[in-house]
């Protein structure tokens, strides 16, 4: 990978970080680009023949992890500017010279798995401790079921060996829905004699299909129950393109949140993606009564987008419906922490993917919020979070174990809480957010070093 490397992995530098009860919050911020799509643009350019073009590239570690496992793949991976990148594939991998160490990235390494399937290699992964704990066997099962084999830990959990190529084609009805495991089945079938049909029962993200689609590869979609089927003829292949990122939803929702629970406070955060498949957590918010308002709607590179302005105001606690979760799974934590300032209690059901991303989730918000003075309800599949409709006690020091989310959630309780709220691990938020802190502060947020 060439040019030099963009990305600090860590926001401060300190052990710690404190966000203490804010004034009004103001101003004008721009969302870092989508991960989501930002992983995907650099391996469709790698899968791709000729050159693929990225700008508004999350500059994360996360996704550094996979410009890096493009490189060793074989892909030309450039950076040649913030956020502008270019790669240029040959049309399939090559087999790596090392081990592709994922880092703390869940999506690099579940759809680099079904990239490096469709073809005749060995790879093994790993990732960190984080990483190495959680499980990759919903991905493995299908690709195994194309032919392709591995040998790695019970569950496969990293590291492992994977070896690809002479994939046959399958029919796969995913047991809930994932875009993760949907979208490793597509990239593998785009290698596999007979192509692959994906069944997946409630719709999730979409932006594998969406990007397939702008780098050539036409799909075939079918409404089935909530969900659809998805099929994908064999024998296509990927010319490079330009793909423009749009803001990530995920991330914006740290700073729209503040403003929600900070009183006084007013923010914009412009070219935030709207994806329907994304904003889950934007139309809860607006049951809770929330001022959140959308204006200047466009087009993006084939994804809607728009700028978000939410101003403080009352909220009340809903009942998020559980099929809702596909579209907003990431923004449970920062929910967890906005419901602490609802009147009334928040519902949060069929959620238990969470308890295994970056960490167990549900535990952790559940920990921090009643170490918080919060009343919360730990169930195994979800959670209840009854506000009293003023500002929780604050006061805790929150341990993340690593968890960029959990941090910058607990962070965001600290600005409306009534004592300070400190969390430690705080360089782990920039496998997604390199630049949460210092976005905050020009909002006005008191977050310190401590």
């Amino acid at each position: 990978m060439d040019g030099p490397h963009p990305i600090s992995s860590h926001p401060t530098g300190l052990a710690r970080l404190s966000a203490a009860r804010s004034g009004p919050l103001s101003g004008i911020a721009r969302a870092p680009g989508d991960k989501s799509i930002s992983h995907r643009s650099l391996m469709l350019g790698a899968l791709a023949s000729g050159t693929t073009t990225v700008e508004g590239l999350l500059e994360s570690d996360d996704v550094a992890r996979t410009a890096a496992a493009m490189a060793a793949f074989g892909a030309l991976v450039e950076h040649q500017g913030p956020g502008r990148w270019r790669i240029k594939g040959n049309g399939g991998f090559r087999e790596p010279s090392d081990v592709i160490d994922c880092g703390n990235a869940g999506t690099a390494v579940r759809l680099i798995m079904g990239c490096a399937a469709g073809f005749p290699l060995t790879v093994s992964f790993t990732g960190d401790q984080s990483l190495r704990g959680r499980p990759m066997g919903r991905v493995l099962e299908p690709l195994a079921r194309m032919g392709a084999t591995w040998l790695g830990r019970d569950g496969g959990r990293l590291p492992l060996t994977l070896k690809g190529g002479n994939l046959r084609g399958i029919e796969y009805r995913l047991p809930v829905a994932s875009a993760q495991v949907k979208s490793a089945v597509l990239l593998a079938g785009l290698h596999a004699e007979g192509g692959v049909t994906v069944i997946e029962p409630a719709l999730s993200r979409d932006h594998t299909e969406r990007m397939l689609s702008a780098f050539g590869v036409s799909l075939r979609f079918t409404p089935e129950g909530h969900g659809r089927r998805i099929a994908l003829a064999p024998g296509q292949k990927l010319t490079g393109t330009h793909v423009a990122v749009p803001g990530d939803p995920s991330s914006a929702a740290f700073p729209l949140a503040a403003a929600l629970v900070v009183s006084g406070s007013q923010v914009m955060v412009e070219n935030v993606l709207l994806n329907p498949s994304r904003i889950g957590l934007f139309e809860t918010l607006k049951e809770m009564g929330a001022d959140l308002t959308i204006s200047n709607r466009r087009d993006a590179g084939g994804e809607p987008v728009g700028d978000v302005t939410a101003r403080f105001g009352a909220l009340k606690g809903v009942e998020v419906p559980p099929e809702r979760a596909p579209s907003m799974i990431d923004e449970y934590p920062v929910l967890a922490a906005i419901a602490a300032f609802a009147e009334g209690k928040t519902v949060m059901r069929g959620i238990g993917e969470m308890r295994v991303k970056e960490s167990d989730r549900i535990a952790l918000m559940a920990r921090a919020l009643t170490d918080n003075g919060v009343d919360v309800e730990e169930e195994p599949e979800g959670m209840i979070v009854r506000g009293t409709g003023v500002p929780p006690r604050g006061g805790a020091s929150v341990t993340t174990h690593g968890d960029h989310r959990i941090a910058m959630s607990n962070l965001i309780l600290g600005l409306g809480a009534e004592q300070s709220v400190t969390v430690d691990e705080p360089g782990m938020i920039a496998t997604s957010f390199p630049s949460f802190v210092e976005m905050m502060r020009r909002l006005g947020a008191p977050i310190w070093d401590i």
